[in-house]
């Protein structure tokens, strides 16, 4: 299986990390499998960053095989919905972004991408247009964001990455982040919700 990740997909994380340019296409890159972390396992934080930040995210899982398929019938090729974590070694990646080097090693070391058990969607084009999701942060609300809010939809990511990759079932695509990102330590505990529905909860270890 593949884990297809978008960078840069709201408006309001692009602001706090200072990108002012709009991505005129999804800006996307890879995690291996490595990276996943389930049925809420915790999380051991890394020794070689000095600075792990969460980015929490609407993940779609991937329910048919497709290849260049069109912005119409992308809805038709995903069918439940969860929330993830993408950890990001920050040091690491400010590094490599400063130097133009790749930073694929900020983003997909070893279970850097926990995720929650996934909700079925409805069968319906519109079925992801708006999906409330969240984070807590040792119970205190720390990420709140919508789908509609992003800036290529679900639909357009599929659109465009099946361009490149052909897309398998139990592939799952993390869409991107919004405002509200921060440092996790020992002891921290994250739980994510789709609305009011909890669907991850892990410590960090």
């Amino acid at each position: 299986m593949k884990i297809i990740a978008v960078g840069w997909n709201y408006q309001s994380h692009n602001a706090e990390m200072a990108q002012q340019e709009l991505p005129q296409a999804p800006v996307v890159f890879t995690m291996p499998e490595t990276s996943l972390l389930k049925d809420g396992k915790p999380f051991f934080l890394p020794q070689f960053s000095n600075r792990i930040e969460y980015e929490t995210e609407l993940v779609f899982h991937i329910s048919r095989l497709g290849k260049n398929i069109a912005p119409k019938f992308a809805h038709r090729y995903y069918d439940s919905v969860t929330v993830g974590i993408d950890f990001t070694a920050r040091d690491i990646q400010a590094e490599a972004r400063r130097t133009g080097n790749p930073w694929d090693i900020s983003k997909g070391f070893d279970y850097s991408a926990p995720i929650g058990r996934f909700v079925p969607l409805p069968e319906m084009p519109s079925k992801a247009d708006n999906i409330e999701f969240s984070m807590r942060l040792n119970g205190v609300p720390a990420q709140q964001g919508n789908s509609r809010d992003m800036i290529f939809s679900i639909d357009r990511i599929i659109a465009y990455v099946s361009q490149f990759y052909t897309l398998k079932i139990g592939d799952i695509i993390f869409t991107g982040t919004p405002a509200g990102v921060g440092p996790v330590k020992i002891g921290d505990h994250i739980e994510g919700f789709i609305g009011d529905t909890r669907v991850l909860d892990f410590f960090v270890k």
